[in-house]
């Protein structure tokens, strides 16, 4: 078995494959919203295992009014007595936009199954009509990614240790993550079960092992821009126009507003 530190991706290596990458996603997106795609792309997978990071890596570069993050919250009451996938067709792409959704309709496959937050009925008939959901998406012309990313259970332990002794990422680490310690099982069984009734041809399930997180995104992303056949869009031509002679304006006295205090003059 290989050295896991030799078989790390150098930092170099990979912001410069990074960079490449979310070069090539700014091209995609410009070919979305010239063509008048609708693309969705779907994040699953375990707590910790690499979602978030991968999603601000590749709406880093990308027009937030054109590639926008879908991630709900829990539904409100009124919202239980919905048809369940009803909120998330709220947050489905017009022509020549990109949603990305954090989490998405899989939620009763996973958590809600686990955790009792649906019944058995309802989860059996969420595995009967996601097919059929997602048929119909991709038939009305909606191109549908769908990523699961597989953490292991001392990497995924590991990274809670992380988030739970940092302050700046331990709002990532909530008392529902922690129960999936618990349940990592019942969890797997759960995923297993999904996997069996939603890998469907018209929208195959992807797994990206993201152990590292690094290969993760790079992988992720690569395979991403592969499955598409997006091309390059010539910009438009622009230029600076020459700014026009003054016209007498003068700026207000300073003293009239109120600035923000130099804190850097401390540092």
């Amino acid at each position: 078995m290989a050295d896991k530190k030799a078989a790390e991706l150098p930092r170099k290596t990979y912001e410069a494959e990074l960079l490449r990458l979310q070069t090539e996603l700014v091209k995609l997106e410009e070919w979305v919203r010239a063509q008048g795609v609708r693309l969705v792309i779907v994040f699953e997978g375990r707590d910790a295992a690499g979602k978030g990071g991968t999603i601000q890596r590749i709406t880093q570069h990308l027009n937030p009014r054109i590639a926008r993050i879908a991630a709900l919250p829990k539904p409100t009451e009124r919202q239980r007595t919905q048809w369940y996938f009803q909120r998330y067709v709220e947050h489905l792409p017009a022509a020549g936009e990109i949603v990305l959704f954090d989490r998405s309709w899989y939620n009763r496959a996973g958590v809600e199954r686990v955790m009792g937050f649906c019944t058995r009925e309802e989860h059996q008939r969420f595995l009967r009509q996601c097919p059929i959901f997602e048929r119909m998406l991709v038939e009305d012309g909606i191109l549908l990614r769908k990523y699961w990313f597989s953490v292991s259970d001392a990497v995924q332990l590991e990274r809670f240790r992380r988030r739970l002794e940092d302050p700046l990422r331990r709002w990532k680490l909530s008392p529902m993550d922690l129960e999936s310690i618990t349940r990592w099982e019942a969890y797997s069984r759960a995923k297993d079960e999904m996997m069996v009734h939603t890998d469907i041809v018209e929208a195959p399930w992807y797994v990206v092992e993201s152990d590292d997180k690094r290969r993760a995104r790079l992988n992720m992303m690569a395979h991403l821009l592969a499955s598409v056949p997006y091309h390059e869009v010539p910009p438009p031509v622009l230029e600076l126009p020459e700014r026009p002679s003054s016209t007498g304006y003068e700026r207000p006295p300073r003293d009239l507003q109120t600035y923000v205090p130099d804190h850097t003059a401390d540092l």
